[in-house]
């Protein structure tokens, strides 16, 4: 099985490489089929926009496409800036400016109000750009008054993880090397449960959807 990653982040993309890596499938990367076209992220939800995503890169190159649709909610902020993380401050992608945004937006929020999530959707479809596959995975966490730690992708730096038993609570994932973050984000979380449920989704053959 060949599966498309439809991201053109290289961040973003090494993650899912990192936890696919023990599947045995083979990966492909936009660059290598010559680039997708742009997809208008105008769905209210995450999981809207990533299976927006993978149904159109499936419907471009005609092959199995997996998408992905991630960000940040924070309580205090009514769930903001959820969909629209990756352009929070305005520009898409300006990482630094979205962090001085939230910590503007959060400056009187006490310490122990300041609780958030990441959340990812992920969404896989056919090379007939029919939607086989739909799974989400959160990690909890607070959010920090100043950035912390050195691995920086997105809000990472400012993200406390504090779900309680693992050995990761209380650090920030900027300070989590890519397998430690792996095993306890977002991303992580939900690339694991698409991986445990493509072999049976392979098995039930075309036509076939996944149990979500």
């Amino acid at each position: 099985m060949r599966i498309l990653l439809a991201s053109g982040n290289a961040k973003k993309l090494r993650e899912l490489r990192l936890v696919l890596a023990g599947v045995d499938v083979e990966l492909a990367t936009p660059d290598s089929i010559g680039g997708l076209p742009d997809v208008v992220e105008d769905r209210p939800d995450f999981r809207g926009n990533a299976a927006k995503k993978a149904v159109s890169a499936a419907s471009h190159a005609r092959m199995w496409a997996l998408a992905d649709d991630s960000g940040l909610e924070v309580d205090a902020l009514g769930g903001a800036p959820g969909v629209f993380s990756a352009r929070f401050a305005g520009k898409h992608g300006d990482d630094a400016a979205n962090n001085r945004l939230l910590l503007e937006r959060l400056a009187h929020v006490p310490d122990g109000e300041r609780g958030a999530r990441f959340v990812c959707a992920l969404a896989l479809a056919r090379p007939d750009a029919s939607l086989a596959l739909e799974v989400t995975g959160t990690a909890r966490g607070t959010i920090l008054r100043e950035p912390r730690g050195t691995h920086d992708f997105g809000y990472d730096p400012l993200f406390l993880f504090t779900e309680p038993g693992f050995e990761q609570t209380g650090r920030g994932f900027a300070e989590l090397d890519a397998f430690a973050k792996a095993a306890v984000s977002h991303r992580g979380r939900a690339l694991r449960d698409l991986a445990a449920k493509l072999p049976l989704l392979l098995r039930a053959g075309p036509g076939t959807r996944a149990a979500r």
